[in-house]
């Protein structure tokens, strides 16, 4: 009898809230970059900067420096140039090769 009468109970399930996609402050909002690295050359590096339409902007050649890229300063660091050559990318649309934007804010304390 029991088990009949809780066959006929609604059952009722809550909505999950969606949890909060919060990104970190590394990432920016408009573009993105990439590092080109060899393994056979540790201190040498290719970063490539892109609009989320994937157009380059922005290409840097950095040797005789170790990047850490899982370093929180350097991703923030990056992010800085990438909004750089954004803001340049619309003002100009070309595309701009080792002004030494990267290096000169890797080399900062």
């Amino acid at each position: 009898m029991i088990a009949l009468a809780m066959a006929h109970l609604p059952v009722v399930a809550q909505d999950e809230i969606p949890a909060r996609i919060v990104a970190p402050r590394w990432t920016p909002e408009a573009g993105y970059w990439v590092a080109q690295a060899n393994v056979n050359q540790p201190k040498q590096y290719t970063i490539f900067f892109y609009t989320n339409e994937h157009e380059l902007i922005y290409k840097e050649k950095i040797e005789g420096v170790k990047l850490n890229l899982d370093s929180r300063r350097v991703k923030m660091r990056l992010k800085k140039v990438l909004e750089k050559s954004l803001l340049a990318w619309q003002r100009q649309r070309q595309v701009k090769e080792n002004e030494g934007l990267v290096i000169s804010l890797l080399q900062r304390k």
